[in-house]
């Protein structure tokens, strides 16, 4: 018995494969958007004691009235604040960041140094008080 095959042509309907991709993108685009982290808001004690910390492994950012600031005592900009922070988390990433502001410094030159501290996830900073 002698078979024989028998060609047949399939089709594959190309119209309908940007409709497909346009709505694969947009569910891609909306899982990335999710937040995967929770968070329970609750009302913050305030602190009633202060914790000292090893004075070998800090860093210390002085802000003055004039909003300049300092990397342990040298002067320096807020881009090499930047780079020193990051140098820092590379190779201690444990090394404490103690940030002291004058007093009367207003809180945006303040804000400019956390926001450094933000973008580069540092999480070991401390404010420097004085003692009562």
């Amino acid at each position: 018995m002698k078979l024989t095959r028998s060609r047949k042509r399939f089709n594959v309907p190309l119209s309908s494969m940007s409709d497909v991709a346009f709505l694969l993108l947009i569910f891609i685009m909306l899982v990335s958007l999710i937040n995967y982290r929770q968070e329970v808001k609750i009302e913050y004690p305030e602190a009633e004691t202060a914790k000292r910390t090893d004075a070998e492994k800090n860093v210390e950012i002085w802000i003055d009235r004039e909003g300049a600031v300092y990397l342990d005592g040298v002067p320096c900009t807020l881009n090499a604040v930047e780079l020193a922070i990051a140098d820092l988390y590379r190779n201690a990433p444990d090394t404490r960041v103690h940030i002291i502001a004058d007093r009367f410094t207003p809180f945006r030159e303040v804000h400019h140094v956390l926001e450094i501290l933000q973008l580069l996830q540092y999480r070991v900073v401390s404010f420097v008080v004085k003692d009562a």
